[in-house]
């Protein structure tokens, strides 16, 4: 059967897609939802706009053609007999490009002229809070001027920080990555009675940490939100957590750390992982000084760490993220064929829905002032009651109330 696109004269015939800051799974699959939607359902013309807005200066420049940014409904020519757009369902990465460094800003007037030679009715971008923070200033800057800047944001992180959202794309595969390498490292930790300690991604967020150690079996999970500074206190209630284990006849431990936990002074350590696998050394010493022989065997006890860096942005996307970037893609045409622009798509209460980009850039300005994550771990939110209520050491936190 011969589907026959639909058209409508007053709604966009040409937008544009972009991968903007860090690249995670999921992504190529909402360009797959946006290009299905966009030819099937409505016959518009939809182009990838490559290396995020660098794309559109490449094309001022004459260093690439718009027929060469068209993404036809049959999607990408891959070589070999695997072809077409439904490939990009199973890919990690972005398949435009994507660019995480640099200051869109400083190029504003290049980057409006591109989007104006392409003749783009509206863009979809996929980012994060930086880069939604980045792409409303460019469409202020755009609106100043006198231009037509219309886009829609889909929220994309493996940190899960961008407000508004319960959920963004690429977030529950790097929990299943994160939580496969827990598993791996169980069975070496517990062939050696060794203490592992495994630093995860998530900036000021411990969504990534949490989710994944509670998923992984971890002993220890210390998040910003809960444990901001690995200080004297912490240190020696691991230190207990330890200990208690190895009396039961635990004779090894599983930490997770988050990358924004902070060390003994308060400031951010490149590698936090090593930093804490050392404070477990020093502290076990200390408290071996009150002649407890618990804490005086700890100091012999093999602490290794790992840290799980890029690993965490790889891998198939899964089943929940997959559907996710779809219903996303999907949303994010219907928003532009509405003229409900400048939006954000989002997952709220089981289903997706939008907020005004002004919304979440208020809640990220909040964030960059308060110098914490926009979308932040509840310290006394469901997630932190189960870690302790299964007996994981999550810090000294009340969770009485």
């Amino acid at each position: 059967m011969t589907v026959t696109p639909k058209t409508n004269n007053h709604k966009p015939k040409r937008i544009g897609i972009l991968t903007s800051g860090g690249d995670c799974p999921g992504l190529n699959a909402v360009i797959r939802a946006v290009v299905k939607v966009a030819t099937f359902k409505y016959g518009w013309e939809v182009y990838g706009i490559p290396y995020g807005t660098d794309g559109f200066i490449e094309l001022l420049l004459g260093k690439r053609q718009p027929e060469e940014l068209r993404i036809n409904e049959h999607g990408y020519d891959i070589p070999g007999l695997v072809q077409g757009l439904d490939i990009l369902h199973f890919l990690s990465g972005s398949v435009l490009g994507s660019v995480s460094k640099g200051d869109p800003a400083q190029h504003a007037d290049e980057i409006l002229q591109g989007y104006e030679k392409l003749g783009l009715n509206a863009l979809i971008v996929m980012g994060g809070d930086g880069s939604i923070e980045i792409l409303e200033k460019l469409s202020r800057q755009a609106n100043e001027q006198g231009s037509s800047w219309n886009w829609v944001a889909v929220p994309k992180t493996i940190d899960n920080d961008v407000p508004y959202t319960e959920v963004s794309v690429g977030f529950d595969t790097a929990v299943n990555r994160v939580t496969q390498a827990l598993y791996d490292l169980t069975f070496t930790a517990a062939s050696h009675d060794r203490v592992m300690v495994v630093q995860v991604m998530g900036r000021d967020s411990g969504y990534l940490a949490m989710e994944s150690g509670i998923a992984g079996g971890a002993d220890a999970i210390l998040i910003p939100e809960v444990t901001p500074i690995l200080d004297e206190q912490v240190m020696k209630g691991i230190c207990r957590h330890i200990a208690k284990l190895r009396r039961y006849g635990r004779r090894f431990a599983l930490i997770v750390v988050a990358e924004g936990v902070k060390n003994l002074l308060g400031k951010k350590e490149h590698y936090i992982g090593d930093y804490l696998a050392n404070q477990i050394q020093e502290y076990s010493n200390k408290l071996c000084t009150t002649g407890d022989p618990d804490y005086c065997n700890l100091d012999k006890v093999d602490t290794r760490v790992t840290t799980l860096g890029h690993l965490q942005r790889a891998g198939t996307p899964t089943s929940t993220d997959r559907l996710l970037a779809t219903a996303f893609g999907r949303e994010a045409v219907e928003l532009i064929a509405n003229g409900n622009f400048n939006q954000m798509v989002i997952w709220q209460n089981g289903r997706v829905s939008s907020v005004p980009i002004s919304h979440v850039i208020e809640q990220i300005e909040k964030a960059r002032k308060e110098k914490v994550a926009p979308s932040r771990v509840d310290p006394q939110g469901f997630l932190v009651r189960t870690a302790r209520d299964i007996g994981i050491y999550v810090g000294e936190v009340d969770l009485a109330s």
